[in-house]
């Protein structure tokens, strides 16, 4: 079987140096806000470019908070709406709504499958506040042009780099290019704990404050609450095991890109779309590749094909936001560019373990796909 990701594979490579770091903090006694917490808070701000990243519970609660301290700190107020992509995963909508914020779902580039900046314009209204880009699959959205947009509209952004980490643009990286940004260090990220994890960015050192509190019940100061705030904390162990985590993670991008280069110049089946990376050459953009994700009128048939010959595809993602149960009001909404792509996407196996042999087959399946 090809695995679609290993993450025993993974994480065996940096045993040792695991099992390393959750010793050193279960013999320091301290398993909450410590030295450990610090440290990647630095490390992981120095990476993005950045002044400050605070460690919170997860990728959804990085963005919930980071809506949050904004109404907290007056700059936005329930009601106000946030543009969004139409063909983001869900997380990015739930944090709208947990705020009583209105989202705006706008469409992608079909290319791209990032949310495309002249939609943005389109959707603009008076009770704009925030627009928050996706950079969906590991590829940045178009964020000079979306940043030149907020500026002009005096709106936030709120980059959503859950699937991004260390891409970058114009030599900017992800995290580094909107007002804050929230990542998640789910386990299956490029950048994953063994367990769930999340961060924000930012340059705003009063947000960054407010931030602090927020995810400690509201508290600045033990036993003093400035906000009513939640738990939503970046343990001691999970800290450290991204600290060690952190140090690999370009060298094991430079393997996805090698994958998906191999796929990018080895698929020529005219049955399948391959991702579109824009800006490669002229802008310095830098594809993380999260998931490799190629498009098909055949889908169900391919994925049966490839499960037949013992390849472990997925599909990121099935069914779009507006067609959620969580979100019936919107059920008879149409958006077809994202209905187009959640019908046709399956990502291919993709990851630092996977061997060359293993993506050659892979593209070998894929160009002998054919339907009778």
């Amino acid at each position: 079987m090809i695995p679609f990701l290993d993450l025993k594979n993974i994480n065996q490579q940096y045993r040792d140096e695991l099992i390393g770091a959750c010793t050193r903090v279960i013999d320091s006694g301290w398993y909450i806000g410590g030295k450990e917490l610090e440290q990647f808070e630095q490390n992981f701000a120095n990476y993005c470019g950045v002044k400050f990243a605070i460690g919170v519970a997860n990728g959804l609660d990085a963005l919930t908070l980071t809506l949050r301290a904004w109404k907290e700190l007056g700059k936005i107020k329930e009601g106000d709406e946030v543009i969004v992509p139409s063909n983001t995963y869900i997380a990015s909508i739930l944090a709208i709504t947990a705020n009583n914020l209105t989202p705006v779902l706008v469409e992608p580039d079909i290319n791209t499958y990032n949310i495309a900046p002249q939609k943005i314009k389109a959707a603009i209204t008076p009770k704009t506040k925030v627009i928050l880009p996706v950079h969906l699959y590991g590829q940045l959205a178009e964020m000079s042009e979306i940043m030149a947009i907020a500026k002009c509209h005096d709106l936030l952004v709120l980059e959503d780099s859950a699937q991004s980490h260390g891409a970058q643009l114009d030599y900017k990286k992800a995290g580094n290019w909107g007002d804050a940004s929230g990542f998640s260090f789910y386990p299956g990220k490029n950048l994953g704990a063994l367990g769930d994890a999340g961060a924000i960015t930012t340059n705003d050192a009063e947000l960054a404050q407010t931030l602090k509190a927020l995810r400690n019940y509201g508290s600045h100061e033990k036993y003093k609450n400035l906000f009513v705030g939640v738990n939503s904390r970046l343990d001691e162990i999970q800290a450290a095991i991204l600290n060690v985590k952190l140090e690999h993670l370009d060298d094991e991008t430079k393997i996805r890109r090698q994958i998906a280069n191999l796929y990018i110049e080895g698929i020529n089946n005219p049955l399948i779309t391959l991702p579109y990376v824009k800006h490669e050459t002229f802008n310095h953009s830098q594809h993380v590749w999260h998931v490799f994700v190629i498009r098909t009128q055949y889908r169900e048939a391919l994925q049966e094909y490839l499960a037949e010959h013992d390849v472990q595809t997925l599909i990121h993602y099935p069914i779009p936001p507006h067609q959620q149960q969580a979100y019936k009001e919107w059920n008879n909404l149409s958006y077809p560019i994202s209905e187009q792509i959640h019908a046709e996407i399956l990502s291919l196996p993709i990851g630092p373990t996977l061997m060359i042999e293993d993506a050659k087959k892979v593209i070998q399946l894929c160009n002998e796909f054919e339907i009778q």
